[in-house]
């Protein structure tokens, strides 16, 4: 099993607080089906983290680039292989 963190990085605000609803609804599909490892904001309110479980980097992209925030570009994806200990 193969962990990716993306790191959503808030671009705008405003725009954000419109598109949450989908991404909430995103990530609770991918959770059912298995592919969500940890999920949340951060407490400073600068974006949030998903932690995605994928078997490559493409899938975790895939994955992480039809998230709602950033479709719509209310947050900037950065994303990196995770190992956990």
């Amino acid at each position: 099993m193969v962990y990716y963190a993306a790191l959503l990085h808030m671009i705008d605000a405003e725009k954000n607080m419109e598109v949450r609803p989908r991404h909430i609804k995103y990530l609770d599909e991918l959770d059912a089906k298995g592919k969500i490892f940890a999920r949340g904001p951060f407490a400073d309110g600068t974006g949030g983290l998903v932690v995605y479980i994928a078997d490559s980097m493409e899938e975790a992209l895939t994955l992480a680039e039809k998230d709602p925030h950033v479709v719509e570009k209310s947050r900037r994806l950065e994303l990196k292989e995770w190992s956990l200990l």
